[in-house]
């Protein structure tokens, strides 16, 4: 006789934000991941799925961060109405798992007060438990378990300590669920909250005693670290020299690509016949996808910066800096890091806004999110830098190329702030809200989730160098080509092609920023993603027979300087990225304000690069 087939649950991970619950999803459920939107809303779903040693399936989903039910933002709506199963489409959870900082209880008490009113089967998972031991922090996990009324699981989560025993305990809250109690939860006004608050200080008082050795290291390094004045200097002195390695350290990595790229080309041409063919896999897929990979080692030196940081609990820090900074120019404290996400790429940037109550602050971080410099900028920086830039050392130890690199990273923090400012002061008006958050306790980062994600963010850029880029290329090398040169004709063929006639077609309009027209012709498939153009370029090069060197060589041959430095200037500015008006349209539900983004920052980036031609040329650098 067999055994019945236990039927699937659903359980929903509840928390803080900073709690570790993303990473306690990750040691759950592994690579069995799937991530979408809610129905109706732009929010981002997280859904993995587990098989308990019993053999029932379980479906656990990560909610966002959350210090209440009573939601306040679009991200916390949706975990409000996902735990009270109020979401259009979704079946409520049969267990809810809320994961704490075990080092940091004070603000959870009251989020488990609340669940503990929606009247489903509750486990606590007290995360960050290793740290909380080492502090020799006390909590009477008994007492406290019996208080709440749900079991406690210590866990490790980037370690996957207490994993087993976390299953097994939502495997016991399963059986519980058919036998939940009534939702008995109701948004409270302000003396319920009071009163929960007071309920949490006293719960917090009996269970938890103060840590044996306290963390007294990491108040003596805020103390440097958070000071007004030196703090920012150090943050400062952060972003200079990450951006000084993503040139110094990524070199022999970045010869070895194209040198490999290159000696792809030349064995791939010297097997194929003289035709078509040859010229579109040595012209338009070699050159063309291989002169963005080559790109790939600086990319994952900056987000092994950023990830350090963000692992190290720096970053949280470096928002509390910034804090001050973004208030004068009219953000809202919470779309610090929005901004430092739109770092990586504006899109993720764009749809963590979610975070913000306001909806006037929302948009204007939406707004101004596309001018921090994304990662797909960094192969046109780093192309046009070497190949117009000399390669030397000033000041006796930093090199020049990166600091111009920091100057560009700059100039788009400063042009964010200074937009947001004239949105704010102009269109509407009022104080943005205080901002407020946890600073977590200091962690070394862990080596294995480090190595993970740079590993997920090089299959994204290759991906999308497959995905995007390629048949991009193939499109660019087809309008390079064709048609072909006529009988007679004493100029390159690339010259009577389409992209030639396009180009010479548009190019007096950007001739007062000092753009050829091969220049142009790369600006079209760039707005698909800006790396493209990078890739554009090395193609119409390749196809109009001068790139004879490296790409950065040939334009360091073939443009002056004032044109290079107009070519950074455009893009630090252009909206050059059809997905992230895309964004823009789906998270603003209209078309009114991703054509607004588009119309000022184009006219900002035509003026930034007129500015600085114009002024390099007088100054003789024409």
């Amino acid at each position: 006789m067999s055994e019945a087939v236990l039927p699937p649950a659903r359980v929903a991970l509840v928390g803080n934000p900073n709690s570790g619950k993303t990473a306690l999803f990750n040691a759950l459920t592994g690579s069995r991941q799937k991530v979408a939107n809610y129905a109706g809303v732009t929010v981002e779903r997280k859904e993995g799925v587990i098989v308990t040693p019993a053999g029932r399936q379980i479906f656990v989903l990560d909610l966002p961060g959350t210090y209440s039910l009573r939601a306040r933002s679009p991200d916390e709506a949706v975990t409000r109405d996902a735990v009270l199963g109020q979401l259009a489409g979704e079946t409520p959870p049969d267990v809810i798992v809320c994961v704490a900082d075990a080092t940091n209880l004070r603000l959870v008490l009251r989020l488990i007060l609340e669940l503990r009113q929606v009247g489903r089967p509750l486990v606590l998972a007290l995360n960050m438990y290793d740290i909380a031991q080492r502090q020799g922090l006390r909590i009477d996990l008994e007492g406290l378990s019996r208080e709440i009324g749900a079991p406690i699981v210590t866990t490790v989560a980037t370690r996957k300590r207490g994993i087993e025993d976390l299953v097994a305990q939502i495997d016991a809250a399963t059986l519980d669920a058919a036998q939940a109690a009534e939702n008995r939860w109701q948004a409270p006004d302000a003396s319920q909250i009071r009163d929960a608050h007071r309920e949490a200080q006293r719960i917090l008082r009996t269970y938890v005693r103060p840590p044996e050795r306290p963390d007294t290291l990491t108040g003596k390094v805020d103390g440097v670290l958070l000071h007004p004045v030196g703090g920012l200097a150090i943050l400062l002195t952060l972003l200079f020299v990450m951006f000084q390695a993503v040139f110094t350290w990524a070199a022999p990595v970045m010869d070895l690509i194209d040198g490999g790229a290159g000696a792809l080309g030349t064995l791939v041409g010297q097997a194929l016949p003289d035709g078509m063919l040859r010229s579109l896999i040595v012209d338009g897929v070699i050159a063309g996808v291989g002169s963005v990979l080559v790109f790939l080692p600086q990319i994952l030196i900056l987000f092994l910066f950023i990830i350090l940081l963000e692992d190290s609990g720096y970053m949280a820090r470096a928002a509390f800096l910034m804090d001050r900074i973004m208030g004068g120019a009219g953000l809202h404290g919470r779309a610090f890091i929005p901004l430092l996400s739109s770092f990586a790429c504006a899109i993720p940037g764009i749809m963590s806004t979610r975070v913000i109550d306001s909806r006037r602050d929302r948009l204007t971080t939406i707004l101004v999110a596309p001018l921090m410099t994304c990662s797909a900028r960094i192969p046109v920086y780093t192309l046009i830098i070497g190949a117009v830039i000399p390669q030397k050392t000033v000041f006796g130890f930093a090199s020049l190329q990166g600091m111009v690199m920091f100057g560009l990273y700059a100039a788009g923090i400063l042009s964010a702030l200074g937009a947001s400012f004239v949105m704010r002061r102009f269109f509407w008006r009022g104080l943005s809200e205080p901002f407020m958050m946890e600073l977590p306790t200091y962690k070394a980062p862990d080596a294995a989730n480090v190595a993970r994600q740079l590993l997920q963010r090089a299959q994204i850029f290759i991906n999308r160098a497959g995905r995007i880029i390629l048949p991009l290329m193939i499109l660019v090398w087809f309008l390079s080509t064709v048609p072909a040169a006529p009988a007679g004709a004493t100029g390159p063929a690339i010259d009577y092609s389409f992209a030639g006639m396009i180009g010479r077609f548009i190019q007096p309009i950007f001739a007062p920023i000092g753009f050829n027209w091969q220049m142009v012709v790369a600006l079209v498939p760039g707005m698909a993603a800006r790396e493209v153009a990078v890739a554009a370029l090395g193609t119409v090069y390749a196809v109009g027979g001068e790139a004879t060197t490296a790409l950065s060589a040939t334009i360091g041959a073939q443009w002056s300087l004032a044109s290079g430095l107009a070519f950074l200037a455009w893009y630090v500015f252009a909206p050059q990225c059809v997905a992230t008006l895309g964004v823009v349209k789906r998270e603003t539900n209209s078309w009114k304000w991703p054509t607004v983004m588009f119309v000022y920052m184009m006219a900002l980036a035509y003026l930034a690069a007129f500015i600085v031609y114009q002024s390099a040329v007088a100054l003789g650098a024409g």
